[in-house]
């Protein structure tokens, strides 16, 4: 669909609710895919809220500001009078003080509102899985519109529920899962919508009713010319590493500390290197402190995805102990920088890291001892370790690319604009 080739030029308002480049996949996938869009000639605007995200030089970009409500270092603050401004702000501070998440609703009320009287300007609509009530507007008002569904994050709630250990704590996380409801609304109305994986489609349909007609499988990419084998830097002996980028249950960063303590009583220079940062309130530190790991834990955030790569350049192992995944950034990451994975069966990973002994070792989510068998397993066979991590490089390089995400979604787009009467959004003209 290159421009010059007979494909037609696309104008795209690409939403993500918050775009952080440092947090979580949302802005890793808006940055790579809106380039990729545009190398491909369409021109793409990322409408975003804050924390803005990182694009490449031909995305165009309007800032949605809002209350900006958890930013570091002031999580949950309470803003200046001054600050409100409309009755989306005050809707906004007002779910937050009853201890919910209002960020997809009032993200969405404000894109709603910015994309009045642009309707002439653009060809459809995407939503990067905010889901919010405002988008019913957009799509009321003739938009075609498209969204990409991760996976469903009643997966989330369910696993925070499962891992609450008081009856406080359940109430606040169904209040802070509360915009839940409008986004499985919302997610039954669209016409098209587009996932990561086989896994979570069937999840979004079980779990959100989207009809699975409706539905299509787009696997996300890698940058492979950043992600890449460093031959010039040397493996540390023990050297562990996994990506907890969001510090919940699911991620299951607790179960592969449990692991490492069980690998260290085989190796005793065994240590882990975690690429993430842990909440304020994080339960973490004292299990670490339980279970004896103080110098054998590190935790590294802020780096740069060339740093990301180096890091994993040191490691003679990757793990991703996921108790569930839609897709998995950090499992391709690792593959395609050629290490040797030991991931999960949890969700989407066996099928986005290939078959058990082949190119990762495979093992069942929340367990320990698992974990740790397939651990030292690796770290005392050098030749499996190539193995893997060779065959890992292999499937990144023929499976996940962005430059292949870009074309897949272009031709949703075309689908969606095929199937909307007008053909375009309202007022567009070639």
């Amino acid at each position: 669909m290159q421009a010059g080739a007979g494909a037609e030029r696309l104008r795209v308002a690409y939403l993500v609710y918050r775009g952080n480049p440092r947090c979580g996949g949302q802005g890793v996938y808006s940055r790579h895919l809106t380039r990729e869009l545009v190398r491909l000639g369409h021109e793409v605007t990322v409408f975003s809220g804050p924390p803005y995200p990182e694009l490449d030089e031909g995305v165009g970009f309007v800032p949605v500001p809002s209350l900006d409500l958890y930013r570091e270092p002031d999580p949950f603050r309470v803003p200046r009078p001054s600050e409100f401004t409309s009755a989306t702000d005050l809707l906004e501070f007002a779910i937050m003080c009853t201890a919910g998440f209002p960020e997809p609703r009032t993200f969405t009320r404000r894109v709603k509102r910015l994309l009045s009287g642009r309707e002439g300007e653009f060809d459809l609509v995407h939503d990067n899985q905010s889901l919010g009530s405002g988008l019913v507007g957009l799509m009321a008002a003739g938009w075609p519109l498209i969204a990409t569904i991760h996976h469903p994050i009643t997966v989330d709630r369910e696993l925070d529920l499962a891992h609450a250990d008081t009856l406080r704590r359940r109430l606040a996380l169904r209040r802070w899962y509360g915009f839940i409801d409008m986004q499985t609304r919302v997610a039954r109305r669209l016409p098209r919508v587009i996932t990561v994986s086989d896994s979570s489609r069937r999840d979004i349909a079980e779990q959100l009713g989207v009809d699975r007609s409706r539905m299509s499988v787009v696997p996300v990419g890698v940058e492979e010319d950043v992600f890449r084998p460093h031959p010039e830097v040397g493996r540390v002996p023990g050297r562990i590493m996994t990506t907890a980028s969001a510090d919940v249950p699911m991620k299951g960063l607790v179960p592969l500390l449990e692991a490492l303590a069980k690998v260290r009583t085989e190796r005793e220079d065994a240590h882990l290197v975690v690429i993430g940062r842990l909440k304020e309130t994080s339960s973490v530190p004292a299990v670490i402190d339980r279970l004896g790991l103080g110098a054998a834990v590190r935790f590294v955030s802020g780096i740069s995805d060339d740093e990301l790569a180096r890091s994993y350049a040191s490691a003679e192992v990757a793990v991703v102990p996921s108790l569930y995944e839609g897709f998995s950034l950090p499992a391709i990451e690792a593959m395609s920088c050629g290490v040797p994975l030991v991931a999960t069966t949890g969700g989407a990973l066996p099928e986005v890291v290939g078959a058990d002994g082949d190119t990762a070792l495979l093992v069942e989510p929340n367990d320990p001892g698992a974990l740790a068998a397939a651990i030292v397993r690796l770290l005392g066979d050098a030749g499996l370790r190539a193995r893997l991590g060779a065959a890992g490089r292999r499937r990144t390089l023929e499976r996940f690319t962005w430059p292949v995400t870009a074309k897949l979604t272009a031709e949703q787009y075309r689908l969606l604009l095929d199937a909307n009467p007008a053909g375009r959004a309202p007022g567009a003209t070639c």
